[in-house]
């Protein structure tokens, strides 16, 4: 596992059909160290932190190998790496194969998987696509978020190391799948979603209320 290329960029304006947005999506690689904080990356920030950034979702995380399909899917050449969003294009870290819980030592940093990323009209918006959001979500190329448990500096060329799981096995593909896919009733792992501390609290909320809808809320 390696990280490939570490993006930022602090939040713009930008206009669209519906007026002026402010979004810190448009990252671009940057050379050398950079210091992972508890909120972001050095010289990086977000536009609106009631939703994106925070100590949960302090840093995103995308795989490399997603390119090379959404270039083909998409039909274009132009996607140099953090066009997705991410900070850390990393490589080996695919959604099936990573887990939520999962810790990883990055450069001197410490970070921890979170959740799926859940993408929201800012990247339809950049992409150009009507649907695309909803397209990226049902794709399984989610990506995942990273809380800094230590902060330290990351650079591309690091590579990366598993030194820690969390004890309910659940991949980022697996739960992304669980919150978006037709097969969404299974009640077993909606209950192993909820005891997965690691998991940023809206998720395990979100499961937790789709577990009290079921039919007596019993884990089969």
């Amino acid at each position: 596992m390696k990280l490939i290329s570490v993006n930022v960029s602090k939040p713009k304006s930008v206009e669209t059909p519906d007026g002026t947005m402010r979004t810190g999506i448009y990252k671009v690689p940057v050379p050398g160290r950079v210091r992972a904080g508890r909120l972001n990356l050095e010289g990086d920030g977000q536009a609106d932190l009631r939703v994106h950034g925070g100590v949960d979702k302090a840093v995103y995380a995308y795989p490399a190998e997603h390119y090379g399909i959404w270039k083909r899917e998409l039909g274009r050449e132009d996607l140099p790496f953090g066009w997705f969003g991410e900070n850390l294009t990393v490589e080996g870290m695919l959604e099936d194969e990573v887990r939520i819980g999962d810790v990883f030592r990055i450069g001197t940093a410490l970070l921890q998987v979170s959740q799926p990323r859940t993408p929201c009209h800012k990247l339809e918006f950049r992409s150009g696509v009507p649907g695309f959001a909803r397209r990226f979500v049902l794709s399984g190329r989610s990506g995942f978020y990273l809380r800094v448990l230590e902060e330290g500096e990351v650079g591309a060329g690091n590579f990366v190391e598993r030194i820690g799981r969390d004890p309910v096995p659940l991949s980022v593909r697996e739960v992304n799948d669980l919150a978006y896919s037709e097969k969404n009733d299974d009640l077993e792992a909606l209950g192993r979603a909820v005891r997965i501390e690691s998991l940023t609290p809206s998720w395990r909320k979100r499961f937790q209320q789709r577990l009290s809808r079921s039919d007596d809320g019993t884990v089969h």
